[in-house]
């Protein structure tokens, strides 16, 4: 067959409804969220974006012409699809013109340096060949239920024969796409990750100190770590770091880590990470601080560097590895070995705990951040610690699946905003984000005290599947010091967006999406532990000093970024 002829039949093929819905989707997708997009991310997202709405419409059609209801003659249906397609062409246009400006809203409340073009051209050409590629896909996926459908109809009548067709041919493509497709990226991922995790680095040698993790006298193997683990012991500041900021005495404090190498089963770890706790003495710190890492063993440096200098290395923390996968292919492949994981090591650290004399035991806190909150939210039954309460819980960017986050958000009191909720007097929970808490830092607490450090920015948050079908309440106004104010909400686009903010929140700017700044911790920590002993001046001082130090590595002009491989 000709090429022109062809493409020609292929064009008249084209569902008019379904282009209108297509471009009307495409201009949508170019409106900000919460993330700031480059060519090809925002490219995807509008291509995707039409083909939702041109599948729409399509199906519209189908149906319009299989209830039989009558129709607007050829002549009148080929002017209004002349009109409807140069005002689809015209917004479109016009929405291309406006994508810098709106991309910049998002910059500029990152403080970042504006674009000058959100790159139009680069941007419908990634957006037709990934609306090309999934309407292969959806033709192909007609031309199967169709042959399934003819295969059928001379037994069945033909109704129940096309039914069928589409049934066997959801469940093929399923079939295929989850366990070929999937399947194969996830073992290829999957040996990826692992082969990274025993890695051993040449910067990070084994301690010459043989009592810290991992030394000599440890009762956990340095190669055993995972490469996580091996960052969080090798980092972190010594006592001497401490005090020259301080100006005090400081003691080095206690960091341990226990990687699957070092146990075959969730309990075994955590018993070795109970023992090398008590080995080092852990136990007889002020502050102890049971972390649940993300999904790749990793742990926040900007989290626990802080914590460490606000007590003066009076600290003791013990984490566990549970995966070396990133946290959304952890959730998604293997979302029980988190919680049964955070849950273990509680249950030593906690049991241990309560036979300590209460006047010389140290403090108990726990943390985690990202798929590392959610794990150590599950981690602590409320019915096993009313009678011996531990002393509180510092969680960031908890993920919108949170069960206990989502709860207190969802009844936080009347006026106060979804991205910075208040709940009931502040006695047990509160919640804070670059500027701090909502109540005054005089309020009183009660015997235990919560801590939700999240920003408005942070889409692995607040995305909701609900965004496809209602606005959610935290684009009302007043909104977050981070969000756009050109940000709408659309009907499943705005969905849609939030999912690839979700995939890129690590790329923004440290104290904006999912990138926790130290200096915002400090306020955290200061709250959930209780800190008096520091000034006002001191404690700029230190936010100074670690947001500097963390900035400069996260530039790479301080040797290798430890916070590059954040894996939330």
């Amino acid at each position: 067959m000709n090429p022109a002829r062809l493409i020609r039949r292929q064009w008249h093929s084209l569902s008019g409804v379904g282009l209108m819905l297509g471009a009307l989707f495409f201009a949508a997708a170019l409106t900000p969220t919460l993330v700031p997009r480059s060519y090809l991310t925002q490219g995807a997202l509008a291509g995707g974006c039409f083909a939702i709405g041109y599948l729409a419409g399509n199906l519209w059609r189908r149906l319009w012409h299989y209830l039989e209801l009558p129709g607007p003659s050829a002549r009148l249906r080929s002017r209004a699809n002349a009109l409807v397609a140069a005002g689809c062409l015209i917004v479109v246009i016009i929405y291309l013109w406006r994508a810098a400006e709106w991309q910049n809203s998002i910059r500029a409340a990152m403080k970042m340096a504006p674009v000058e073009t959100a790159h139009p051209f680069k941007v419908c050409a990634v957006a037709l060949i990934t609306f090309v590629v999934l309407l292969a896909l959806a033709r192909l996926f007609v031309l199967v239920s169709r042959f399934l459908a003819t295969r059928t109809r001379r037994f069945i009548p033909r109704k129940v024969a096309n039914v069928i067709g589409v049934a066997i041919a959801v469940l093929l493509f399923w079939s295929i796409a989850s366990n070929v497709l999937i399947r194969t990226a996830f073992n290829a991922l999957d040996s990826s990750f692992r082969e990274l995790d025993v890695l051993l680095e040449p910067e990070r040698p084994q301690p010459a100190d043989p009592d810290r993790t991992g030394g000599a006298a440890s009762l956990v193997k340095w190669k055993e770590l995972g490469r996580m683990g091996r960052r969080f012991i090798a980092s972190g500041p010594r006592a001497a770091e401490i005090s020259a900021i301080t100006g005090e005495a400081a003691q080095q404090p206690v960091r341990v880590y226990v990687g699957l190498g070092g146990a075959d089963t969730a309990q075994a770890r955590a018993r070795l990470a109970l023992d090398e706790l008590k080995r080092q003495h852990g136990f007889d710190r002020a502050i102890l601080v049971i972390i649940t890492p993300t999904g790749t063993g990793w742990i926040d440096p900007a989290a626990m560097d802080t914590v460490e200098y606000l007590h003066h290395g009076n600290v003791a923390s013990v984490a566990m590895q549970y995966s070396y996968l990133n946290s959304p292919l952890s959730l998604l492949f293997q979302p029980e070995y988190g919680a049964e994981a955070a849950r273990a090591l509680f249950s030593e650290i906690y049991g241990y705990w309560t036979t300590l004399p209460k006047e010389r035991r140290p403090k108990l806190y726990l943390h985690g951040l990202s798929l590392g909150a959610m794990n150590s939210e599950k981690s602590a039954e409320l019915f096993e610690t009313v009678g011996d309460p531990i002393a509180g819980a510092l969680w960031s960017g908890a993920p919108f699946e949170s069960r206990i986050w989502r709860s207190i958000t969802a009844n936080r009191n009347d006026g106060s905003p979804e991205w910075l909720p208040e709940f009931r007097d502040g006695r047990f929970v509160r919640f804070m984000n670059q500027n701090g808490p909502t109540v005054p830092p005089d309020t009183p607490w009660g015997p235990m005290r919560v801590v939700y450090l999240q920003y408005a920015s942070d889409a692995i948050t607040f995305f909701a599947y609900r965004d496809a079908y209602q606005a959610p309440a935290w684009m009302t106004d007043p909104r977050g010091p981070d969000v756009s104010s050109e940000l709408r909400w659309y009907p499943v686009v705005t969905m849609l967006q939030l999912a690839l903010d979700m995939a890129v929140a690590t790329n923004t700017p440290m104290g904006f999406g999912h990138v926790y700044a130290p200096e915002h911790y400090v306020d955290a920590w200061v709250a959930v532990t209780d800190v008096h002993d520091w000034s006002a001046e001191a404690l700029a001082r230190l936010k100074s000093h670690l947001a500097t130090t963390a900035r400069r590595a996260a530039a790479g002009s301080a040797g290798e970024d430890p916070y590059a491989d954040r894996g939330g």
